[in-house]
Parts: C-alpha cells; structure tokens; sequence
C-alpha cells in the first residue's frame, strides 16, 4: 500500500524499502515502509487514502500518526527518514492504546499517543546499520510493546472482511462479502464503523484505487488499466483518482514513478 508522495517534485527521489513484519506480528501490523529523501530539508508529503493507520517514525524528528482516510491529506511538515508502519484495527488498540475509528481522519504526534516511548522506539530503531538490521530491531521493539493481553482478533468478520477486501483490490461487494462470511450486511457495515471508522464499501473503494496506484507505480501500466483495476471505464477511474489523490491518473503516475514506491 502507498501512504504517501511529494507534494513537489524534489531535487533527488526517494529511497524506499519494504518488508514484512515477523509472523506473530501480522494481526497488528500489515508491513514496513523504510524511507529516506534526496532532500536536506524534510518535503511536503501528499497522504493518500488508507484503510489502515500508519505510524511514521522519523529518526530526525517528531514521530507522527495519519488515520485511516477517504481523501487526500497535505502535511506541509513532513518526514525525511524514518519507517512507515501500517497498522490493523487491532495494531492501533494494541500499540497506540486507541480504537482506529478515533484516528479516522486525523494526523496526530506520536508522542501525544505513547509519550516517551515514541523516542525511544525511533533512537532504538535508528541504530540499526542497515534496512534488514532496522527492521529486525522494529520487529523486537513492536513484540515488546504489545500488552500481554493483546486480541489479534477483536471483531473477527470485521478483521476477515478487512483482509477479503484487500485481496480482493475491492471487486469484492460487500452483499458478497457478508454472505461468504455468514454475517448481516448492516452488522458488517456497523462493525466498520465501530472498528475502523469508515464503511466497508469506503474501504473498498480505497482498495481499489490504491490498486491502482500500485499499477500506476509500476514500470509499465496496463494496457487498460480501468478493466484491470474493477472501475466501469476510463472516465470512471479518473474521477476516483482525482477525487482520492487530487491528481489526474498521468500526473500522479509522474509522482510515483519519480519517487519509486512511496513509504506506507
């Protein structure tokens, strides 16, 4: 998933590197985004619809948290080097002590969610010598700041409909989706809302565009790139793009091709 670009395009791109977290993490966390700018100053950053919450811990600055979100955010102070976290329902109880509808829309300082403790995570991590060694000491850091009662699973057909969205890149519709799950339609829907803040059929609208942002990212786009991402036609995508990203599909693809894949 790509949680955020430039607002301009800078003088070098962006390094970025990914990677999965240790199995017993992946209830709570969805994967690392390691990330350093061509630039001395840190960039303003465009945040782009997620479905999830999204720890930045920024090893030059102030740790930040962006919430899940339906339309685009601007963070004119933004980071330059650092780790992107992608966090469940449950990572956010777990890990930032609040239910993710809270965070719904919102950008809040790390230190105001876990204090003291969001330093100590960023100087621990940033010792690190290399991507893998960092990741490995976020693995260990995350595990030890999980409470020992940590539920991986608070609302189970919440956290199963999340994930069936996702591999689905959104075609999946929800009166489906309820079905193959066994649960009412308007208990599903008002599961999203208690758990994530947000309706299942915004968040497979998300999964869709962010779909097709990872093809956009991508050297070579498809050849009809509307069909392969589930939108009717062209025109159809490029609403939904720009409603989501505030670019057009081509200016947006010039972001993401420039910068590589975006930290998230």
């Amino acid at each position: 998933m790509i949680h955020s670009i430039s607002v301009r395009v800078e003088a070098a791109p962006c390094e970025t590197v990914t990677a999965r977290p240790r199995p017993s993490l992946r209830p709570y966390v969805v994967g690392y985004g390691g990330f350093r700018t061509g630039t001395a100053e840190p960039p303003s950053r465009r945040v782009l619809p997620l479905s999830l919450a999204t720890l930045i811990v920024d090893f030059a600055g102030p740790g930040l948290v962006t919430g899940p979100r339906s339309t685009p955010l601007v963070c004119e102070s933004g980071w330059r080097h650092g780790i992107a976290i992608g966090l469940t329902s449950a990572g956010a109880a777990a890990l930032l002590g609040v239910p993710m509808r809270e965070l719904a829309g919102a950008e809040v300082p790390l230190d105001a969610l876990i204090g003291g403790r969001a330093r100590r995570l960023a100087d621990r991590v940033a010792e690190g010598p290399d991507w893998a060694a960092r990741f490995a000491v976020l693995d260990g850091e995350l595990a030890r700041l999980l409470p020992a009662r940590a539920d991986p699973t608070p609302d189970g057909a919440v956290s199963r409909a999340w994930w069936r969205i996702q591999e689905s890149a959104g075609r999946l519709r929800i009166e489906e989706l309820a079905g193959e799950l066994g649960v009412p339609r308007r208990r599903l829907e008002a599961g999203f809302q208690r758990r994530i803040g947000l309706p299942p059929k915004t968040v497979a609208r998300i999964a869709r565009f962010q779909h097709a942002a990872l093809l956009l990212s991508g050297p070579a786009a498809a050849p009809d790139l509307a069909a392969a991402c589930g939108y009717a036609d062209q025109p159809h995508l490029t609403r939904d793009v720009r409603a989501m990203s505030g670019l057009t599909p081509l200016r947006l693809r010039a972001f993401l091709q420039y910068d590589g894949r975006p930290a998230g």
